[in-house]
C-alpha cells in the first residue's frame, strides 16, 4: 500500500503540538512524597499517566489504567498484541536551564522540555500514529497497544506490576532511544557501597557531609561538603586554586565555625559517564589531600582511588569490552557521606551480554571488604537482544529505510530501554542519527520536524506489523 504518511501527519499538526506542550508542562517526575493510594508513585507521574488514557479514550481507544502504576491504549482486534511502550516519567531537571524544563518552549523549530525526547515527545508521536492508523480505518488482523509506565527512569515497578495481570505483545518497540534500530542492550546493575561506621568519638570530625546526585542513571551536577574550620586552615584559598587549576566551576562559603565547598559538573546519562562531569568525584579527589578524621580520609581515598578518573573499571578489576557493546562503564551516581552514619556510594554499573556479572560482583565485593565498606542493594536488569534476523528487526528496517531513503544499520547500545521488558522489542528511534542526545541533560530538546517524521515512520511500522 503506497500510503504518504508524511502528508498524514501534517494534517494533524496544530493538534500534535497542543496535545506535545500540555503533556510537556506536567512535572511528571517521581514523587513519593505527593503519593496516594491512586497515585502510588505521587500526583505528577500520574497526572501525565491520566493524561495520556484520557486522550486515548477521547479518541475512541480502549484503555485501561492498571493501579496507577501504568496504563494501556489500544485498537483492533485479533489475539495477537503489537506493542509499543512508552513512559510518561522524567529525571528531575537539574541545575542551570536557559528555560522553563516544563515550559515546553519552543525556538528555532526546537521543543524544549525535561522529557522532550525521553520520552514524553516520543510518546506523544508514537500516538498519534496509532491515531492516523485507526482514522484511515486500515484493516488490520492483531490489536495495537500502547503500553505506558510510570517508573522507567527509577525501579520499572509499572511493567513488573503490568506484565503480572496483561497480555505479553507477541513484538513490538520502545520509541525511547535512538533510530535506525537497537536490536541489542547492555545489562544494567545498580548497587550501593556502604561504609562501615569507625570509632571516630576520639577525633573531632573535620568533615561534616558531603552530598552529590539524585539518581544512578545520572551523572551528577552538583556536590557540596561541608567542613568544620580549623585555625590553621586555609581550605578556601586551596579549593579555589583547585578549582581554577582543572577549569571546574564552584565556590566557598564561610560561616561561623564551617565553610561549605561547592562544586558544578556536568550532567549526563549514566550509560557513558565520561559524556558529563562527575561533580562528587572531582569533591572527593580535592578532600582526598585535606587532613580529615579518620573515617572521612578513608571515605574520600576510597572514593578517589577507585572511581576518579575511571568509568570502566579498570581500579576495580572488572574492566570487560566487547566488540558489539562496548565497554562495561561505572556511573557514581549518589554519593553522600555524614560524620555520624559514615559514607554511601551508589552505582550504576553497565555491561556487555559477554560479562559474567556474578563473577564481577564477587570481585567488587573482595575489594570493598577490605576498606571496610558493604556491598549491597544489588538489583540487576540482563543483556537484552533480538536476532538481527527475526521478522522484527527485518521489517522495520525496511520502514524507516522506505521513509527516510537511508540504510538501516543495527545498534547496540549501553541505555536501557523498556523493548528489554518484551519477549521481543526492540528500541526504535526517536533520535536520528547525528543529532546530540541531550537526554537527561539541561535544555533538552527535540526537533519538531524529527518528531514528525518520527510519527509518520511509527504509523508506517504500526500498520506494517499489525496488518
Amino acid at each position: 500500500m503506497n500510503m504518504n504518511w508524511m502528508e498524514e501527519v501534517k494534517k494533524r499538526e496544530s493538534a500534535f503540538l497542543q496535545d506535545l506542550q500540555t503533556f510537556l508542562r506536567i512535572p511528571s517526575v517521581r514523587n513519593e512524597q505527593t503519593a496516594t493510594t491512586e497515585a502510588p508513585l505521587g500526583k505528577e507521574v500520574y497526572e501525565a499517566l491520566y493524561y495520556m488514557l484520557k486522550r486515548g479514550e477521547e479518541e475512541g481507544f480502549a484503555v485501561k489504567n492498571v493501579d496507577g502504576l501504568a496504563g494501556h491504549i489500544e485498537m483492533g482486534d485479533g489475539e495477537e498484541i503489537v506493542g509499543i511502550l512508552c513512559h510518561v516519567d522524567v529525571v528531575p531537571p537539574g541545575d542551570g536551564w536557559t528555560f522553563d524544563p516544563f515550559g515546553a518552549t519552543i525556538v528555532d523549530g526546537k521543543i524544549y522540555a525535561r522529557g522532550a525526547l525521553d520520552d514524553k515527545g516520543p510518546t506523544i508521536a508514537a500516538f498519534y500514529a496509532m491515531k492516523i492508523v485507526k482514522e484511515l480505518g486500515l484493516p488490520l488482523s492483531k490489536r495495537v497497544r500502547m503500553i505506558i509506565g510510570t517508573d522507567e527512569e527509577s525501579d520499572w515497578q509499572c511493567v513488573e506490576r503490568y506484565f503480572q495481570t496483561e497480555q505479553m505483545p507477541v513484538l513490538g518497540f520502545a520509541p525511547d532511544a535512538d533510530f535506525p534500530i537497537i536490536y541489542a542492550e547492555k545489562g544494567i546493575a545498580d548497587f550501593d557501597l556502604i561504609q562501615k561506621p569507625m570509632n571516630n568519638k576520639e577525633h573531632q570530625p573535620l568533615l561534616l557531609s558531603l552530598h552529590a546526585g539524585r539518581r544512578y542513571n545520572m551523572v551528577p551536577d552538583f556536590a557540596e561538603a561541608v567542613l568544620q574550620l580549623t585555625n590553621e586552615n586555609d581550605i578556601k584559598e586551596r579549593f579555589i586554586a583547585f578549582l581554577h587549576a582543572h577549569t571546574l566551576d564552584g565556590e566557598a562559603h564561610v560561616a561561623g565555625e564551617t565553610v561549605t565547598l561547592c562544586v558544578r559538573g556536568v550532567s549526563a546519562h549514566g550509560m557513558e559517564p565520561n559524556n558529563g562531569v562527575n561533580a562528587g568525584l572531582w569533591l572527593a579527589k580535592f578532600l582526598e589531600n585535606e587532613a580529615l578524621d579518620p573515617q572521612a580520609t578513608e571515605f574520600v581515598r576510597f572514593v578517589s582511588q577507585y572511581f576518579y578518573g575511571d568509568t570502566r573499571g579498570q581500579r576495580l578489576g572488572v574492566a570487560h569490552a566487547n566488540e558489539e557493546l562496548g565497554d562495561l562503564t561505572i556511573n557514581v551516581g549518589v554519593l553522600s557521606y555524614t560524620n555520624e552514619h559514615g559514607g554511601k556510594i551508589g552505582i550504576n554499573l553497565r555491561y556487555p551480554v559477554t560479562n559474567d556479572i556474578t563473577h564481577t560482583k564477587k570481585v567488587i565485593e573482595q575489594i570493598v571488604q577490605r576498606h571496610q565498606f558493604v556491598f549491597t542493594n544489588f538489583s540487576n536488569s540482563s543483556p537484552h537482544y533480538v536476532a538481527k534476523d527475526h521478522p522484527l528487526v527485518q521489517t522495520l528496517q525496511r520502514v524507516y529505510e522506505q521513509q527516510t531513503g537511508e540504510r538501516a544499520s543495527l545498534l547496540a547500545i549501553g541505555g536501557g530501554t523498556y523493548a528489554r521488558s518484551l519477549r521481543a522489542g526492540v528500541a526504535f528511534g526517536p533520535l536520528f542519527p547525528n543529532r546530540p542526545d541531550v537526554a537527561h541533560q539541561k535544555d533538552e530538546y527535540m526537533f519538531i520536524d524529527d518528531l514528525f517524521k518520527a510519527t509518520a515512520i511509527y504509523a508506517q511500522a504500526i500498520y506494517e506489523l499489525a496488518k
